[in-house]
């Protein structure tokens, strides 16, 4: 093996060490103050409640069917891009508070604190989800495509957190104020509200039934809804008809744009 190989192996190796301190570091912090942990769990438990029977009651369905059963994959789904607003908050007060550069000054891979942070919002997020996936056992939602197609939803859900992931990253890095979560609220709950999660987007005025159709969320809620075999709103549209499909391409298209400009952000912090 030559040398170009053992340094590569080991920068990779001190890389990996580094992140998993990170992460660690990350989740001793969530150990160490549970209820914002609990309340961040709690409150899209509420949401289903409130949705499953204070309004279920006054929805119809298309072509029939269970409305809890039509609602839980898109609160999976909303569960998923809430998590922005802890990223950003995570990463912005770090930023804030100078422990960014105090890691950056440090003799530690670059690439750790971003990716230990990823690593630690990821297994919160898979936390949720099943919390949430428990929430919605319980009111009567079920999955009728077997265990398989069950998976490649939840793997769907997880894409999408892990692509949204990186854009509350880049955004913590670059407003750097952890009082502007405001700010990324106005930008999260436009992108939860305006697709496919409660309204059918035919619904819509036309312009804003295309957007809602094309939203990153409305794909991710479609395929999940496919592959848990629960009832949907349909739609001849191209992106309702190839909604798979685009559960996938969105994510990874969001992951080309902002996984290069966190990490890019990052090494030009204090430029």
């Amino acid at each position: 093996m030559s040398e170009m190989s053992l340094s590569r192996g080991s920068r990779l190796r001190w890389a990996i060490a580094d992140g998993w301190t990170i992460t660690r570091r990350d989740l001793s912090h969530w150990a160490r103050q549970p209820a914002q942990v609990i309340v961040g769990l709690l409150f899209p438990v509420m949401i289903v409640l409130m949705f499953g029977y204070l309004f279920g009651g006054g929805m119809v369905i298309p072509g029939g069917g269970d409305y809890r059963e039509f609602l839980m994959p898109g609160m999976f789904a909303m569960t998923m891009v809430f998590g922005i607003e802890t990223t950003f908050t995570a990463v912005s007060g770090d930023v804030a508070k100078g422990v960014t550069d105090r890691f950056r000054s440090m003799p530690m891979a670059s690439s750790a604190v971003v990716a230990g942070r990823s690593a630690a919002d990821m297994l919160n997020s898979v936390l949720g989800l099943a919390v949430m996936i428990a929430c919605g056992l319980a009111v009567g939602w079920r999955w009728h495509e077997g265990p398989g197609p069950a998976l490649m939803a939840v793997g769907l859900l997880l894409l999408l957190r892990f692509a949204l992931l990186w854009m509350g990253i880049w955004l913590g890095l670059v407003i750097k104020s952890p009082e502007a979560v405001m700010a990324v609220q106005i930008l999260v709950w436009p992108l939860g509200f305006l697709s496919n999660t409660f309204a059918s987007p035919a619904t819509m005025p036309g312009w804003l039934g295309a957007i809602a159709e094309w939203n990153p969320m409305s794909a991710t809620v479609s395929a999940a809804r496919e592959l848990f075999g629960n009832p949907g709103w349909g739609g001849d549209s191209w992106a309702a008809q190839h909604a798979p499909l685009m559960a996938v391409v969105w994510p990874l298209l969001l992951l080309a744009v902002f996984f290069p400009l966190s990490v890019r952000r990052y090494r030009h912090l204090n430029r």
